[in-house]
């Protein structure tokens, strides 16, 4: 004979149900909050809310800091410290990636800075879609010819950008390069106040790129996302879907813009 364990079910996710109402309401303050309060927030009885969260207490969901008053625990830290370090850009950037390819039918690349230059380390491309350019992944560009190495040095300060010019010897790859520092100063200010930057045809003749940053949590930037394309293709209208799924990808990693 089957036993119907429905009801048992349905209280067990109603519990659930309640214990996120209560940290959602939680969130909501800075500061401790008193169950009066939580109460009317979470929509909850006190009985019903002091219950639930004197278990969240002992499970370290929640803190009570004095007698009737409650504020989010360490645990849920410790948790999202976990989820954080298990979370990639690779792995959060991927299905985002993919989409903006099939929508321009061009490469779509993910970049990070390491010293002095970028690498590629990873793409979404397609072998039936004609012309690709295609950034091999773990190559490497200069950061001041590239889309993306100009999102990195742009936020750098003034003297760690004159740095790195005396380092490289802004050194060019061909008649477009930005191999003068006065010059990659202008042009980093322009990325800056536009929030997106751009490689027309500095590192390779024919190739011309877009790209914008992807933050993380921390608000830091820790890669581009750039498209490459043969110079006549690019299309002005893809710069809107870039940001977008740049920013999409950040959202993923926990970056809240500040306001």
């Amino acid at each position: 004979m089957k036993i119907e364990s429905v009801p048992e079910q349905k209280t067990t996710i109603q519990v659930i149900e309640r214990m996120v109402a209560l940290l959602d309401a939680l969130a909501k303050y800075p500061d401790p909050v008193s169950l009066k309060e939580l109460s009317k927030v979470s929509g909850l009885h006190p009985s019903t809310a002091h219950r639930i969260l004197n278990d969240m207490v002992v499970t370290r969901f929640v803190d009570r800091v004095e007698p009737g008053t409650y504020r989010l625990g360490m645990r849920l830290l410790e948790l999202g410290n976990v989820v954080k370090s298990r979370l990639s850009v690779r792995e959060a950037a991927l299905d985002f990636m993919r989409a903006l390819h099939k929508k321009t039918q061009q490469t779509v690349n993910l970049s990070v800075r390491q010293g002095d230059e970028i690498v590629y380390i990873d793409r979404a491309f397609s072998e039936r879609s004609g012309m690709q350019v295609v950034r091999a992944i773990g190559g490497r560009g200069p950061l001041h010819l590239t889309s993306t190495g100009k999102l990195f040095l742009s936020v750098d300060e003034p003297k760690a950008i004159r740095a790195y010019a005396t380092r490289t010897g802004l050194a060019g790859h061909n008649k477009n390069s930005i191999t003068d520092l006065g010059r990659l100063e202008r042009e980093l200010s322009l990325v800056k106040s536009r929030g997106y930057s751009r490689d027309n045809e500095e590192l390779e003749l024919g190739v011309r790129c877009m790209a914008a940053g992807i933050y993380d949590d921390s608000g830091k930037l820790i890669a581009g996302l750039s498209i490459s394309a043969p110079a006549d293709r690019l299309q002005e209208d893809w710069l809107e879907d870039l940001v977008l799924t740049a920013q999409q990808i950040s959202t993923t990693l926990g970056y809240i813009p500040v306001e």
